[in-house]
């Protein structure tokens, strides 16, 4: 009996996978027990991108706390704004106008189509599609210049603010997005031909690393994995935010839980994000695009030039920031990745006294091993990048 428990200790091996791009998606590094090339057990290890944001945010104003949040989830920047500015909006009680609101969709939408253009283009370079990561990217380089028209930059925005959004829409803006709406239908087909029915890709997915519904409930996994697994769970239908009740879009699920579902459902929340930007642009409301709120909007600047304590206190509006009402607010949207939530707790300063982001990546690549177990080495870079992780959410 001793003999046979030595032989089979034996059989194991413990070797790291990771952390390097890109087969890790990132610095993500997997303490594996193999029995050959067979995953017995796989164990995430975080840290490498460690930044300490919500640290950092105990010592900044509530306004520069906002650019720091484009740095965590760095493929979705706008869905973190948009998350952290409705929990700062509940603490204050003040709600953006409509056109703020509408505005907050379409980019919110338009950064989804981006961040899952980029899963899809790093998992077919993971499996050998090298064309496909071309054609995603191509199509996400327009996304990006949508972006930087409006804004100014292309990965880290700031454009979603506490009462609304940074910028209205420039000339022209509209149309070149109606331009990306009309032809995006195009280059979807492109990649539907090229990867759903590929041989190759249905072996590498099909039956792989199966998310059994009730596993993926048991770890909190949400968003499009969760919705892999059969269960109907949105943010932006079950718990509407941001007037996502005024949009008609479908809810995408799958029944299979495995990594082609994962991929399939991306594929399809593609497609339902264009009729919401659509449906966004057709019924744009006029107005502001800031709420009328000391708090979030500065004095205007013919006051400004006259009143002197006004410009005093626009300089402390921007360096050292206005206080908020003591409490505490959780608030959460549907990000590409999942629930992307913000609880912060105010003691009356300019600053969060607290301040911790509900991150969907730390909650998947935790419950990764449910699913890696009993698969091969090869088959477990296919799981990892059909969760999608971004690891600046892992390790804030």
């Amino acid at each position: 009996m001793a003999m046979a428990t030595v032989e089979r200790e034996q059989a194991f091996m413990t070797i790291n996978m990771g952390p390097q791009h890109p087969s890790t998606h990132g610095v993500l590094r997997l303490i594996l027990t193999l029995e050959g090339e067979t995953v017995v057990d796989a164990e995430p290890v975080i840290g490498y991108l460690h930044t300490a944001i919500e640290k950092e945010a105990e010592h900044k104003t509530y306004h520069k706390v906002i650019t720091l949040n484009d740095r965590l989830d760095y493929v979705s920047g706008m869905t973190n704004n948009f998350a952290y500015c409705l929990a700062v909006e509940k603490l204050l009680g003040i709600e953006p106008p409509l056109r703020g609101q509408y505005l907050r969709v379409i980019v919110s939408e338009l950064q989804r189509i981006a961040s899952h253009l980029v899963f899809l283009g790093t998992m077919t370079l993971e499996l050998g599609i090298m064309s496909g990561f071309f054609y995603c990217f191509r199509e996400r380089e327009k996304i990006l210049d949508l972006f930087e028209a409006l804004c100014g930059a292309r990965l880290t925005y700031s454009y979603i603010i506490v009462g609304g959004v940074r910028y209205d829409l420039p000339d022209g803006w509209v149309d070149k997005c109606r331009e990306f709406l009309r032809e995006f239908p195009k280059a979807w087909q492109e990649l539907d031909e090229l990867i759903s029915k590929n041989p190759i890709w249905l072996n590498r997915t099909k039956g792989v690393g199966v998310l059994k519904k009730e596993d993926a409930i048991a770890w909190g996994v949400t968003g499009p994995s969760l919705r892999a697994s059969g269960v109907a769970w949105d943010l932006r239908k079950t718990m509407p935010y941001s007037s996502y009740d005024h949009f008609d879009f479908e809810l995408v699920t799958a029944e299979e839980g495995d990594t082609y579902a994962r991929y399939w459902v991306r594929m399809l929340e593609m497609l339902e994000s264009i009729k919401i930007v659509r449906q966004a642009l057709e019924n744009l409301p006029p107005g502001p695009v800031l709420v009328d709120h000391p708090w979030a909007t500065p004095p205007p600047k013919e006051r400004l030039d006259k009143d002197m304590e006004a410009l005093i206190r626009h300089f402390l509006f921007y360096s050292r920031g206005y206080p908020v009402p003591p409490g505490e607010a959780y608030a959460a949207v549907e990000s590409a990745r999942g629930e992307v939530g913000f609880y912060i707790v105010s003691d009356g300063s300019e600053k969060p006294y607290r301040m911790h982001m509900r991150a969907p990546s730390f909650i998947h690549v935790h419950a990764l091993p449910v699913v890696a177990k009993g698969h091969l080495i090869a088959d477990l870079v296919a799981i990892l990048a059909s969760f999608d992780p971004v690891m600046g959410e892992v390790d804030r």
